[in-house]
């Protein structure tokens, strides 16, 4: 249950100094953003603030606090400057719209049903596809050869998505450069990345002052330049292709007619035919495309690195390995060369507790931020304003061994037992 709102607050939420952020930088200069603000809460506990002038920047990482912050009645979505630069390429998109703009709502309750049982049963066949694509590439690698694990998922997913989605194919697997689509997607991914300090490098105080600019940026919402696309020449050509390649599709899709719309199953056809049941009202066509530079963008990579960390995770844990291939050649049978069908896959339950136990240690996103609608005490001692941003770091709410156990830092499938499951809190 979360924690009731108390009258008044009676603790300062703990402040970060400048002088330990700049020690641990130079300490651990070869660590990612993500790495060193885990670090920083290992270090100064559940909930900290971050330095610097302005709305606060708070970082939440127990269970008990975001049990709290998970009331929607009291705190709502909020964007970092990270997602904000976003709403240049993908809009009002369900990632990166604020839940009071119209859309927002649109969306959510048009899309909600392409995700149930029976939208990804349709959607099997040309998961299957592109799996097998994938499977023969390394089928046919020499056995000395490396695999690009990450890279090659990545190309799965996308082309996945490209094809659930709406009928696309990147054919990432047949090509030896990049789709202009794609080119255009990474490039402006890797700016914004670049921009937001991700992944920090070199030494002394350079690291360090992107150490504590990155971690302001990625909660605070203010100063984010969404017109980063129409000051820069090649962003804003990256922009135009994937617009370009998108708009087509849809004008494609919209010139066969309604048989041709209802001819197809995927995401596309749902978003020219769906109807909010509240509004009454359906999507048009600038919000579908950015619904699906949505699904692609912030998809395609959340999916993959699931997929890497899982493979990680089982090279490094022979048991859990040999367990899970005893569960596949049981469900699946010995012969190879017959496709799994949509109810043999969700009676893979261990392989399943493998994928959400990566998820858990290493969550794909692995922050979100909230905000109070009004002000407020959190945990009954903390007073936080609208103002306030408050992040929760998943990747270490997920560690939080009130809840995990003091197995929390190890990789254990058996966290995602039935049982365990059905113990646990749901926001844990």
């Amino acid at each position: 249950m979360a924690t009731k709102a108390s009258p008044a607050a009676t603790k300062e939420v703990p402040k970060v100094r400048s002088l330990k952020m700049i020690r641990m930088a130079r300490a651990m200069q070869d660590a990612t953003l993500i790495e060193m603000a885990m670090e920083l809460v290992r270090e100064s506990g559940p909930i900290i603030q971050l330095p610097g002038r302005g709305p606060r920047n708070i970082i939440v990482s127990s269970f008990a606090l975001v049990d709290e912050l998970s009331d929607d009645t009291r705190f709502d979505k909020s964007l970092g400057s990270g997602l904000q630069e976003r709403r240049a390429m993908v809009g009002d998109g369900l990632f990166t719209a604020w839940t009071n703009e119209p859309n927002w709502h649109k969306a959510h309750n048009i899309l909600l049903p392409t995700f149930g049982r029976q939208a990804m049963k349709g959607y099997m066949p040309e998961m299957l596809d592109l799996a097998s694509q994938l499977m023969l590439k390394w089928q046919r690698l020499n056995p000395e050869d490396q695999v690009d694990v990450p890279g090659d998922l990545t190309r799965l997913t996308l082309d996945t998505i490209g094809l659930c989605g709406f009928d696309y194919r990147f054919n990432s697997f047949y090509r030896t450069d990049q789709h202009p689509f794609v080119a255009a997607m990474v490039d402006s991914l890797t700016k914004a990345t670049e921009k937001m300090g991700g992944q920090l490098g070199a030494g002394g105080h350079p690291v360090a002052k992107a150490l504590v600019s990155g971690l302001t940026q990625w909660i605070r919402p203010s100063n984010a330049d969404t017109n980063a696309y129409d000051k820069d020449p090649d962003l804003r050509h990256d922009r135009e292709v994937m617009n370009s390649l998108v708009d087509q599709v849809i004008q494609q899709r919209k010139a066969g007619g309604a048989d041709a719309i209802a001819a197809h199953h995927d995401l596309l056809s749902y978003m020219l035919t769906g109807v909010d049941k509240q509004s009454g009202e359906s999507l048009d066509d600038v919000t579908i495309r950015y619904e699906i530079l949505t699904f692609l963008v912030a998809g395609h990579e959340t999916t993959s690195g699931l997929l890497s960390f899982a493979i990680y995770f089982l090279l490094k844990n022979p048991d859990v390995l040999a367990r899970a291939y005893d569960e596949v050649d049981r469900v699946l049978g010995a012969d190879l060369d017959v496709d799994p069908t949509f109810e043999q896959v969700h009676r893979l339950t261990y392989v399943t507790q493998v994928l959400k136990e990566a998820l858990r240690l290493w969550p794909t996103a692995p922050a979100f931020t909230r905000a109070p609608y009004k002000e407020t005490t959190l945990g009954g001692a903390y007073r936080v304003m609208p103002e306030d941003r408050i992040s929760v770091m998943t990747t270490m709410l997920h560690r939080d061994k009130s809840v995990w156990g003091d197995d929390a830092e190890e990789f254990n499938p058996d966290h995602f037992s039935p049982e365990a499951e059905r113990s646990r809190p749901a926001n844990a």
